[in-house]
């Protein structure tokens, strides 16, 4: 197992500041972390209901509204990166809640937008200081816990996160109900100042300065630079990545296909898209599960494969137009695969680079929402509606996924059995210690 102290300080030094490695997974931090988290979907999901309300209210095209979430995800891609990096040198707390207060001032000045063209640059500010809570969540999950309780605490994390997708489109149809499409934004601001005032008074700081980056700028492009050449980090993150781009394909698509294609309610999509968040919340539980019995390049493995095949069947049934509940079906079973596969990948890719374990979140999400804002788009070049082209887009992400996995797999199954050596050695100083 590595050992992050080993990178910053030399024995000649002794380290004083680090605390101890957390054993049990506490259901506050987890809360409060999975809040965090939940700050990126829950700004992504809330408004999807409302996109026929907005296309009416700006009297602006199905596809300018679409590309908003494009800039939100452009804005979580770069946030993560900057964000991620900077915290690795001056650690989480001040970046997170300098985050947070960027989030409440970017909502509270959608509430006010005339143009659609206001309202995509103030998406993607959005989306920057979002990135903050989802980055860093991550970054701190991993300098609080080591080996296999990083993937349960991800795990136990990922369920409190499903909870935004699942419920954000019901409350979002709601506040149609009361109005304006604005009042999301509103609560979305709202939200931002709960999370800072909880930010602010119980969370700790979690890297200390023993264990921070040095060397500024420079240091922060030598660390970036490393992962970028790192082909075993580069194949998970673009992996994650394209995987990542077939749900969002879903997501920007999704309220056109079932509302203007199969003619559904604001209400009646917002509890399809219910449907597909709770089979997310689901998969990383049994993720959780597997973790610990299964190791997580297999998890990876059989994900990977299994989402290949949803698709497929859902751009079968779309080409062949055999009605919307065989799509949903379909729908609903890729979303459960993509549960378990997500948090596989950070348990892979992080469990290496532990001691710049901000850097490696960033760059990983950001890779993930960069991947994800330039192909979700793709769909708002056909019909409006067209569940082929949703389906079809969602299909060739997650091919190139296999092709991915196929070309990590020799380096991922090399890692692996490091691992195994490396904790095998561990058990043996302890139970040489014991005797």
């Amino acid at each position: 197992m590595l050992n992050p102290t080993t990178t910053t300080a030399t024995s000649a030094t002794p380290v004083t500041d680090v605390p101890a490695k957390l054993q049990r997974i506490g259901a506050g931090l987890i809360l409060l972390l999975g809040a965090l988290t939940a700050v990126g979907p829950f700004t992504i999901d809330l408004y999807l209901a409302a996109f026929p309300q907005i296309t009416s209210d700006m009297n602006t095209q199905p596809g300018a509204v679409q590309l908003t979430i494009t800039a939100t995800l452009a804005g979580l891609a770069l946030g993560q990166l900057l964000i991620g990096s900077i915290s690795d040198a001056i650690g989480r707390r001040r970046p997170l809640l300098a985050g947070l207060s960027l989030y409440v001032v970017a909502s509270l000045g959608i509430v006010f937008v005339t143009s659609v063209e206001a309202l995509t640059a103030l998406r993607f500010v959005q989306g920057f200081a979002a990135s903050a809570g989802m980055v860093l969540s991550m970054a701190i999950v991993r300098d609080r816990f080591e080996g296999i309780q990083v993937g349960k605490a991800l795990a136990r994390l990922m369920l409190v996160v499903g909870v935004a997708p699942s419920i954000a489109p019901l409350i979002g149809a709601q506040f149609l109900r009361l109005g304006s499409w604005r009042l999301m934004f509103v609560a979305l601001a709202i939200f931002g100042v709960v999370l800072l005032a909880l930010g602010y008074f119980l969370l700790k700081e979690s890297l200390p300065v023993s264990l921070r980056r040095s060397g500024g700028v420079g240091s922060a492009v030598r660390s970036y630079g490393s992962l970028l050449r790192d082909p075993l980090f580069m194949g998970l993150a673009l992996l994650s990545g394209f995987s990542m781009a077939a749900l969002f394909t879903y997501v920007s698509s999704a309220t056109f296909v079932f509302q203007a294609g199969f003619g559904l309610s604001a209400q009646g999509f917002a509890l399809i898209f219910a449907s597909g968040a709770v089979a997310i919340t689901a998969g990383t539980q049994i993720n959780g599960a597997m973790l610990g019995r299964v190791a997580p390049d297999q998890i990876l493995r059989f994900a990977v494969l299994a989402s290949f095949l949803a698709t497929g069947a859902m751009v079968l049934v779309s080409v062949l137009d055999l009605g919307m509940w065989p799509l949903i079906a379909f729908l609903v079973i890729n979303m459960l695969i993509t549960g378990i596969l997500l948090p596989a990948v950070p348990v892979i890719a992080l469990e290496a680079n532990a001691h710049r374990a901000g850097s490696a979140a960033a760059l990983l999400g950001a890779l993930q929402f960069g991947v994800g804002a330039l192909i979700a788009p793709v769909t708002g070049l056909f019909s409006e509606g067209s569940a082929v082209a949703m389906a079809g887009v969602m299909f060739g992400a997650t091919a190139v996924t296999v092709i991915l996995m196929f070309a990590i797999r020799p380096a991922l199954v090399r890692q692996t059995a490091e691992v195994r050596v490396l904790a095998r050695a561990e058990e043996l100083v302890i139970e040489d210690r014991v005797v």
